[in-house]
């Protein structure tokens, strides 16, 4: 187990130097060990497949990807539940997948699940279900949906504005976020006053 540990360490270390055909074979490695010595359903295999899914993401191989985090999201649903944390990354981790392929009908409950379940869990003012809450909102915009993703940017930005401040770098972030939502649309006197905040 030791020598897995220092596999995966070494995919990992790989993927952060982008390096990912050596992470690949690394990562492919980490996870045959772990499901032989650990089993399908142990944590860290379910890491591991998550992990790999995520190497081939990088290299554009999404139609290998989609079936390691379906896996791993369906054995994290069935041994820790569904509002687990690591259950909840599983289900973001799917829904971009998918919105990156384009199954948008697909994506979107994932979305909503995973908000769902951290507002449930975290708090509506943690960052972890703010990043989630930008998340969706990005997603609702590129389908044209402005009319709900525009009370999920203010919700981000007026809970950073209370809980981190005016001058926070997370805040300017969504100040310039909201910006960019308005000046898509052509709301050029709505956008200006956000970008000018954000300088």
């Amino acid at each position: 187990i030791d020598t897995l540990e220092s596999i995966y360490g070494m995919g990992q270390l790989f993927v952060g130097q982008g390096k990912y055909d050596e992470a690949l074979s690394l990562h492919k490695e980490a996870l045959a060990g772990r499901r032989k010595t650990l089993g399908n359903q142990h944590p860290d295999t379910v890491q591991s497949m998550n992990d790999l899914a995520l190497v081939l993401r990088y290299q554009g191989k999404n139609d290998e990807a989609r079936p390691l985090r379906e896996e791993a999201l369906a054995t994290s649903r069935e041994t820790l539940g569904s509002r687990h944390p690591h259950t909840l990354v599983y289900i973001i981790s799917l829904a971009y997948l998918l919105n990156e392929q384009s199954q948008y009908d697909e994506a979107r409950p994932l979305y909503e699940e995973a908000l769902n379940g951290q507002r449930e869990t975290l708090g509506n003012q943690h960052s972890n279900t703010l990043t989630s809450i930008t998340n969706f909102a990005v997603f609702l915009n590129k389908q044209g949906l402005y009319d709900e993703a525009r009370p999920l940017y203010e919700e981000v930005l007026n809970t950073e504005r209370e809980t981190l401040g005016n001058q926070h770098p997370s805040t300017l972030l969504s100040i310039a976020n909201f910006a960019f939502f308005f000046k898509q649309r052509g709301l050029y006197d709505e956008a200006r006053p956000l970008y000018e905040e954000a300088l």
